[in-house]
C-alpha cells in the first residue's frame, strides 16, 4: 500500500521525524522515514538509509563530498531521482519533509518533481518569508515552524503535529477517481483579458475544461507543470508575454524552459504573441537607469510597463522560434497583425507597427515551417472577436 514518506536530515533531525512518523501512524496511516542526512550517522533507524538515496544519484555519491554545500546538492538531486522512481513504482501515497535551511533546500526540489496532486508538506524555518524559491508553481504547503526544528518541545510538538495531521488528512481524504472533461490551458494577462475570455466560453461550450493561467512568469511554469503532469491535454498559448521580460530582463520572466514540456508532450498546440508589447517592471522608480528615456506607461502604483523596440521583438521571436523548431506535433501560430493588447492599437499608448512588423517577418523568418509547423498571418487585432473565432477553430481542428 502507498505510504507517506518522511524525510530528513536525521543526523540532526532524527528525534522530530520519528515524532512526526508517530502522529502519522495514530492516524491510521502507513508512513517510512528517509534519511537525507549527509555528515554524521542517523538518530534511530530511517526505513530508506541515507546510502539506498545516494546510490540514485546521477553523479557521485553525495556522501564523499567533504564540503557541506556540495554534498547537499548533490544529496538533493539524488534525492529528487529516489522520490521520483518511488513514486513511479506506487509507493507513494504522499510526502513531509522538516527542516531548517539546508534541509529546506535540499528536500523541496524532490517534493516539486512530483506531480500536481500528490500531497506534498514541508515544514521549515524559512517559511515565513520568501518561499517562491522552495515552492515555484508546486502544489506544495509550507508550515512555519515557529521555533527551529532542534527537538521536541511546547511548541514544535504542536507545529509537527498540526503538520503530521495535515498530510494524513490529504492522503486519507483525496479525490476518488472521476471522468473528466478534456483540460486546456490558456495564458492570459489584463490586456489580452478580451480575446482569452472569448476563446474559453466558445470552448467550455464545446465541453472542454478550460484552465486560465496569468502570463506572469511563475503562472507560465505552473501551466507547463500541469502539462508534464498530464493535466493538461492542449494549450492555446495567447499570452506569450514572459518571453519578452526573460529576453530584456524584467521582473516576470518565465523561465529557460518556456514552451519545453508543452512540445515534449506533444499535446495540440495553438500560440499566439499576446503582449510581447511590453516588458514588466515595478514601481516606476525601480526601472532600471539603462532604460530611463524609454517609453514607459503606468499601469498602477505597484507595475510599470515598457514598450519593447524593433530589435526587441527581433530577439523574442528568435528566442520562440529556437524552441518551436523542436516541435514533432501539431503547431499553429497565429499572428494578429493589428496589434498584441488593449495598449498597442490605434490611439494607445504602445501603439507601433513598425515595432510588431519586426517581430512578425522575424517570426516568420526563423520558424521552419513544415506540413505540422505553421504560421498565420490575420489582419485583425489580437481582442477581436475574430481573432479569438481563429484561435478556437484552429484547436479543433487539429483535435477531430
Amino acid at each position: 500500500m502507498p505510504c507517506v514518506y518522511a524525510i530528513a536530515t536525521m543526523d540532526t533531525k532524527g528525534v522530530e521525524i520519528a515524532f512526526v512518523a508517530e502522529r502519522i501512524r495514530s492516524c491510521g496511516v502507513e508512513v517510512v522515514t528517509v534519511d537525507v542526512g549527509t555528515k554524521d550517522p542517523a538518530v534511530g533507524v530511517p526505513d530508506y538509509s541515507r546510502e539506498q538515496v545516494a546510490a540514485s544519484s546521477p553523479q557521485t555519491n553525495p556522501l564523499m563530498k567533504s564540503e557541506r554545500g556540495e554534498a547537499v546538492t548533490a544529496m538533493s538531486a539524488a534525492l529528487v531521482k529516489f522520490l521520483v522512481a518511488e513514486y513511479v513504482a506506487g509507493k507513494v501515497a504522499g510526502v513531509i519533509g522538516i527542516g531548517g535551511g539546508g534541509g529546506t533546500a535540499l528536500i523541496t526540489p524532490a517534493l516539486r518533481a512530483l506531480p500536481v496532486g500528490v500531497p506534498k508538506v514541508m515544514v521549515s524555518t524559512m517559511a515565513s518569508g520568501n518561499v517562491g524559491p522552495y515552492v515555484d508553481c508546486a502544489d506544495l504547503t509550507m508550515i512555519y515552524s515557529v521555533v527551529d526544528v532542534a527537538g521536541i518541545n511546547s511548541v514544535s510538538r504542536r507545529v509537527l503535529a498540526n503538520a503530521a495531521h495535515a498530510i494524513a488528512g490529504m492522503v486519507q481524504r483525496s479525490l476518488p477517481t472521476a471522468v473528466e472533461k478534456p483540460t486546456l490551458g490558456m495564458t492570459m494577462f489584463g490586456v489580452t483579458t478580451p480575446c482569452v475570455g472569448a476563446v474559453r466560453k466558445s470552448l467550455e461550450a464545446r465541453g472542454y475544461d478550460c484552465l486560465v493561467f496569468h502570463a506572469t512568469g511563475s503562472g507560465d511554469r505552473a501551466m507547463e507543470n500541469l502539462v508534464r503532469s498530464k493535466l493538461i491535454q492542449g494549450v492555446i498559448d495567447v499570452t506569450t508575454t514572459a518571453v519578452a521580460d526573460e529576453v530584456v530582463g524584467g521582473v516576470l520572466a518565465c523561465g529557460p524552459d518556456r514552451f519545453d514540456a508543452i512540445l515534449e508532450a506533444r499535446v495540440p498546440y495553438v500560440l499566439s504573441v499576446g503582449a510581447l508589447d511590453m516588458v514588466n517592471f515595478g514601481a516606476k522608480e525601480t526601472v532600471p537607469a539603462k532604460f530611463q528615456g524609454r517609453r514607459l506607461n503606468v499601469h498602477n502604483a505597484q507595475v510599470t510597463l515598457m514598450r519593447t523596440t524593433s530589435e526587441e521583438n527581433r530577439q523574442f521571436a528568435r528566442w520562440i522560434a529556437n524552441k518551436l523548431n523542436r516541435s514533432t506535433a501539431p503547431l499553429m501560430l497565429l499572428i494578429p497583425e493589428l496589434g498584441l493588447s488593449t495598449i498597442d492599437a490605434p490611439g494607445q499608448p504602445f501603439h507601433d507597427p513598425d515595432a510588431d512588423a519586426a517581430l512578425f517577418k522575424e517570426l516568420e523568418r526563423s520558424v521552419e515551417q513544415t506540413e505540422l509547423r505553421r504560421v498565420k498571418r490575420l489582419p485583425l487585432h489580437i481582442n477581436d472577436p475574430e481573432f479569438a473565432t481563429e484561435l478556437v477553430n484552429t484547436f479543433v481542428s487539429m483535435t477531430h
